[in-house]
């Protein structure tokens, strides 16, 4: 495909079948580059209609229905479809760019947790939230992340609700989503930021994986079930549709929380963390040092303790480090802020925390640490 590194596999991807006996027609417009890794076989579009349009759509540009569903946060139907003779994935959305029973249509990008390779207690005395009163009770946190153990005592108990998004996937990795959930609602031998938030855990990747499809349908979920946060600790490209629905999250009053990635000082900016209203979080270290490898640019946000931060691993616990774990110890954060009365509106609660952190780096707001070091004391007292 042009413009884009092809995912090797990942959620949804399909073998390539027979070319379909109808032609399909040229392309409306010029093919365009396509940035970030995409599944490179399919592509996602949304209508207005249901199956049947979906089915008229796919008979005449050959292709093949993968799923269909009906989006609350977009509003429309989401169509997963098949691209069976391997035309390119561009080729494919410029043929698709002339029918107007589609309202969008985008490449199925890939997504990838933030984890680098990799003390207890640190993170509370860091962000100024005292362990003993911290609670997040009555608030429901979403995690979208890897399957988690379940069994862990510091898990017992804690998830509310949970959505498997890749039912025909083997559950084969259980440690980061362990970890994320640990970090926000850990109690027992491990206290996370808000052992009382209510978990809404949704399953979304394995191997490290994930897709916009995937994301989207976990994303809808959490909204469906009530979610004040949702905590999403990975990074791919910019996607419309995954846009969208997160823009259209916010509106509803939910606040959403993004690693910035790990991908170094010259990696592009991260998705979802660079999307308008989304709290993008990197990582500092026990001397609130910046995490070499994090992701830099004018979208990072704020700072928190993620480079060698204690957290449950399944079987145990373990030193963890990554702007993933640092988003996770911001969501537990502001679950706490939520259940202390603060200001729950996604863009007031952003402007609180931007104001009342702590500067770190250069005087003022920078592409390193965003507007400085969360510090939930005086986001509290400010309430």
């Amino acid at each position: 495909p042009a413009g884009g590194q092809p995912a090797t596999g990942g959620p949804g991807s399909g073998a390539p079948q027979s070319a379909p006996s109808a032609v399909p027609p040229r392309p409306a417009t010029a093919p365009r580059a396509i940035s970030g890794a995409f599944v490179p076989d399919e592509v996602l579009v949304t209508l207005d209609g249901g199956d049947g349009v979906a089915a008229a759509v796919a008979q005449q540009f050959g292709l093949e229905v993968r799923s269909a569903r009906v989006s609350n946060l977009l509003g429309r139907t989401v169509v997963r479809f098949g691209i069976p003779d391997g035309r390119p994935v561009g080729f494919v959305l410029a043929q698709l760019a002339g029918d107007g029973r589609l309202a969008a249509r985008v490449p199925n990008h890939v997504f990838q947790l933030q984890q680098a390779s990799g003390v207890v207690g640190y993170a509370f005395e860091r962000i100024a939230l005292d362990a003993a009163e911290a609670s997040g009770a009555n608030v429901s946190v979403a995690v979208i992340d890897t399957a988690l153990d379940p069994e862990h005592p510091a898990l017992a108990g804690a998830v509310a609700a949970e959505l498997d998004a890749l039912p025909d996937m083997a559950v084969k990795d259980r440690a980061h989503g362990t970890s994320i959930s640990g970090l926000i609602v850990g109690h027992g031998p491990f206290r996370g930021m808000a052992p009382g938030a209510r978990l809404l855990h949704a399953r979304a990747f394995e191997g490290g994986v994930s897709s916009t499809d995937v994301l989207l349908s976990a994303l809808d979920w959490a909204a469906e079930q009530g979610a004040d946060i949702v905590n999403m600790s990975f990074v791919g490209p910019e996607n419309p549709l995954f846009s969208a629905a997160c823009r259209n999250a916010m509106e509803r009053g939910i606040v959403l929380v993004a690693a910035v990635g790990n991908n170094g000082p010259g990696a592009p900016f991260g998705y979802p963390a660079a999307y308008d209203g989304v709290i993008a979080v990197t990582a500092t270290d026990v001397h609130d040092a910046l995490m070499g490898e994090a992701n830099r640019g004018r979208y990072v946000d704020l700072a928190a303790p993620g480079v060698n931060v204690m957290a449950p691993i399944p079987g145990g616990m373990d030193a963890v480090t990554g702007t993933s774990f640092a988003a996770a110890i911001v969501s537990g954060a502001i679950a706490n802020l939520m259940r202390s009365g603060v200001e729950t509106d996604p863009l007031a609660l952003a402007a609180l925390l931007a104001e009342t952190s702590v500067d770190l780096g250069p005087p003022g707001r920078d592409d390193d640490f965003g507007d400085g070091l969360i510090n939930a004391k005086a986001a509290m007292a400010r309430r």
